[in-house]
């Protein structure tokens, strides 16, 4: 993931978060499920305030694109595509599986590439 951001510009920072992030999803570079960081861990990366990061994930949330689960974090959105929501559900069920197993991240994505082909 790589967030834009230029301080000199016009655009105010909020905005260029969330059309950056916007962007990201749509053209589909965050997949469905893509964890994104904290409020504050983006804001420090990007040397900016946290409120206005949150601005930013509050519009997007709004606008379905993000959802936040409490404490687990803020994640792409399925965006009312039943489709998506479905995968992104049988996705999170397999890492549990795959964690509940003691097997690493890697090879649960082997494993699951494997059955895809």
């Amino acid at each position: 993931m790589s967030i834009t951001y230029d301080p000199a510009s016009s655009v105010p920072p909020f905005e260029q978060v969330r059309t950056s992030l916007a962007n990201q999803i749509n053209d589909g570079t965050l997949a469905v499920g893509t964890k994104l960081p904290t409020v504050r861990g983006l804001a420090a990366e990007l040397g900016i305030a946290p409120n206005t990061v949150a601005r930013a994930y509050r519009e997007l949330e709004e606008a379905g694109l993000l959802e936040t689960r409490g404490r687990a974090g803020t994640f792409v959105s399925a965006t009312g595509d039943e489709t998506l929501s479905r995968a992104q559900a049988a996705a999170a069920a397999y890492a549990e599986v795959i964690r509940g197993l003691g097997l690493s991240t890697e090879q649960g994505v082997a494993i699951a590439a494997a059955a895809l082909r």
